[in-house]
């Protein structure tokens, strides 16, 4: 189903006032202060979404990509973004929620999120709604690093690790991938071999380039694809 043809439930009642308001609920901690968004009545934001509860409070770490607490970002849905939210990203269901101030938490209908960002450490992070159209083999959110002729996005995700705590208790544990988009082709990269097999073509041109700027292409430092990626960008037709 298109997404404008998704019924949108306004909720002016429960965002009352002049934004997301923060506060405990569901055994979910305090989230941290955040600024106070445009007011309300002149953005009437409309959202469809669900109550979110924790079922999770019996595995030890949380299922959210930073942290527990709610972040600072923001919405766009339809292309229209709303900023200074309070929100926080679930990766081990691939959703997102929102405090209220009617003291529950919701579950925004991700079918109508274009994308979202989060501040965690004086960095924003972009994600965007994917489809398997766009990505084949991808659907969800994903960390968009950069975008041009290619495009880098990483799928974060977090797993169920049974009784990996003195053998009592489940633990999540976070994993990652990292995918380059070329020629409308989706590859899986995790380091300097990878990248120079999908960008076979310009290979030679590559790796002076690399030796020249002394890149270290790394998994654990996703951005580090990016000068190279950049680079083929330029020069390739």
């Amino acid at each position: 189903m298109r997404r404008n043809n998704f019924l949108y439930i306004f909720l002016f009642t429960l965002f009352s006032g002049s934004g997301l308001f923060t506060g405990q609920c569901f055994g979910q901690p305090p989230a941290v202060q955040i600024n106070q968004q445009e007011p309300l009545k002149d953005n009437q934001i409309l959202y469809t979404g669900k109550v979110w509860r924790n079922l999770y409070n019996y595995i030890k770490g949380d299922q959210f990509l930073f942290s527990k607490d709610f972040l600072n970002g923001s919405i766009t849905i339809n292309g229209k973004t709303f900023k200074d939210l309070s929100i926080n990203y679930d990766i081990y269901k691939d959703e997102i929620i929102t405090p209220t101030n009617r003291g529950f938490i919701l579950q925004l209908n991700k079918e109508v999120v274009d994308s979202f960002t989060i501040i965690f450490r004086y960095k924003t992070y972009k994600f965007v709604n994917t489809q398997e159209d766009s990505l084949p083999g991808i659907i969800g959110f994903v960390n968009l690093l950069y975008k041009g002729k290619s495009e880098l996005f990483i799928k974060y995700k977090k797993e169920i690790q049974l009784l990996a705590v003195d053998d009592k208790y489940d633990l999540f544990y976070r994993t990652y991938r990292i995918y380059l988009l070329k020629d409308r082709i989706v590859y899986q990269i995790s380091n300097k071999h990878d990248l120079l097999k999908v960008l076979n073509e310009d290979k030679t041109q590559i790796k002076e380039f690399i030796k020249k700027n002394k890149s270290k292409i790394s998994k654990t430092e996703p951005e580090s694809f990016i000068p190279v990626i950049r680079y083929y960008d330029s020069i390739s037709h």
